[in-house]
């Protein structure tokens, strides 16, 4: 599960990047978004969906998974535009 967060976490810093228009986009910190790079630079259209569970042993993953989901909701990406 460590290297699932990393990913994610790496996923977060690549939206945060393009939200703030930076010069650097960190594409190559994990497998994960260098697989995405292309959907994620485009005028694609992204959408994050957040799997959680009620059960005590995974509450760090779940609280982990909705702390992702929160820093990403608030990064605006722009809107998909149609070439």
């Amino acid at each position: 599960s460590r290297s699932i967060n990393r990913s994610l976490s790496a996923l977060a810093d690549v939206f945060t990047a393009l939200a703030e228009k930076q010069k650097h986009v960190p594409y190559r910190n994990s497998r994960l978004t260098q697989l995405l790079q292309d959907s994620l630079a485009g005028n694609s259209k992204v959408l994050l969906i957040v799997t959680i569970s009620p059960l005590p042993p995974h509450a760090r993953d779940t609280l982990s998974a909705l702390a992702l989901a929160r820093r990403v909701r608030s990064i605006d990406l722009g809107t998909a535009r149609r070439e």
